[in-house]
């Protein structure tokens, strides 16, 4: 198992701090650093600014939005970052969710596994420097009616086989990685949730011939080193409660869905309640400390290190790590290495 970082959203006051993380992280020999974009900071001018003030460590997406761009342009936008960066990107992709998706995109929110399929087929097609001809439901290259014509995109020198992955929470979800990504972005995973949801992407492995090897495993985890773990917890309950309450709608959050699933059906519900109600206090009290606990990793480096013995016998291949708001990075970066040498499973 190999380490690495998740810098999140760029532009809420930390840019200087991230971007010493990263650089701390390719220094602590961590494999990857990625970010992220919603409706603030792009990930691809995050990610030329960091690979352009690094040098080994990888970069990746996580995620571009399918809403956002074509196919074509995320094509384009990656096959310019792994140039650049010397054969270092990772492309992560993902739908988002309806608010985003409608609200900030304007584009409707409908059939997210056929969109997604489509989506990845093109962006190979392109990448492997072919005439990109595609008529499917969603896309439809080069458009039949008009003096468009197929294209090869001209950069040369990018990985035709540039690695895909794809965020994904839910069963059918899970099975369309397997079948046509390179590996999954997870979120809110735990060792004994992990053998389901393996279990899904090796049914999508498996409709395409393979099997798990090879495939990557990366979920994302808040790391919060201390003495005391519970207090370590409090550090994690407001992006608990934003991801569980606030991201998406009453009607349609895929991370409540996931607490759901993992047993905390009631306790979801009111954090959702008391988070769209703006009550934001009452929402992070009510996120139960043993789902915190079992989604993080707290307290003393032999605790986390336990932690990661557990996930790394489960299946992950790359554990991200997530810094919280107030809490020492660079520190926490450092017990995340020293937590995976002790633990003895690192890569």
């Amino acid at each position: 198992m190999r380490l690495g970082l998740n810098m999140g959203y760029w532009g809420a006051g930390n840019d200087a701090a991230n971007l010493e993380l990263a650089i701390e992280a390719e220094r602590l020999g961590y494999a990857v650093v990625w970010a992220a974009e919603a409706y603030g900071s792009d990930v691809p001018t995050v990610l030329s600014w960091v690979a352009a003030q690094t040098s080994t460590i990888d970069i990746g997406s996580a995620i571009l939005q399918i809403p956002a761009r074509t196919p074509a342009m995320t094509a384009m936008t990656a096959a310019t970052l792994d140039t650049l960066s010397g054969g270092r990107f990772r492309l992560g992709l993902g739908v988002s969710g309806p608010q985003v998706s409608e609200g900030w995109h304007g584009v409707r929110f409908d059939k997210p596994l056929g969109r997604t399929r489509e989506y990845v087929q093109v962006v190979r097609q392109a990448l492997s420097r072919e005439k990109v001809r595609f008529s499917g439901e969603h896309y439809v290259l080069p458009l039949p009616d008009g003096p468009g014509k197929a294209l090869q995109l001209t950069v040369h020198g990018a990985r035709p086989d540039l690695p895909v992955y794809l965020a994904s929470i839910g069963p059918k979800n899970l099975e369309l990685t397997g079948e046509i990504a390179d590996g999954w972005l997870g979120l809110f995973v735990t060792p004994d949730g992990l053998g389901e949801q393996l279990a899904l992407i090796g049914a999508g492995r498996a409709k395409v011939g393979k099997d798990l090897t090879g495939f990557d495993v990366v979920p994302t985890a808040p790391l919060v080193p201390g003495q005391d773990w519970q207090t370590c917890a409090d550090s994690v309950r407001p992006y608990s409660a934003l991801y569980v309450g606030g991201m998406g709608s009453r009607e349609k959050n895929f991370y409540n869905n996931q607490a759901v699933r993992m047993g905390f059906g009631d306790a979801a519900a009111t954090v959702q309640e008391e988070y769209l109600a703006r009550r934001y206090d009452a929402a992070m009290a009510a996120v139960p400390l043993e789902f915190i606990d079992a989604t993080a990793l707290l307290g003393p480096v032999p605790r986390i290190a336990e932690r990661m013995q557990g996930l790394a016998a489960a299946g992950v291949t790359t554990l991200t790590i997530s810094v919280m708001p107030g809490v020492d990075g660079v520190a926490a970066l450092r017990a995340g290495a020293e937590a995976l040498d002790l633990a003895g499973v690192g890569a």
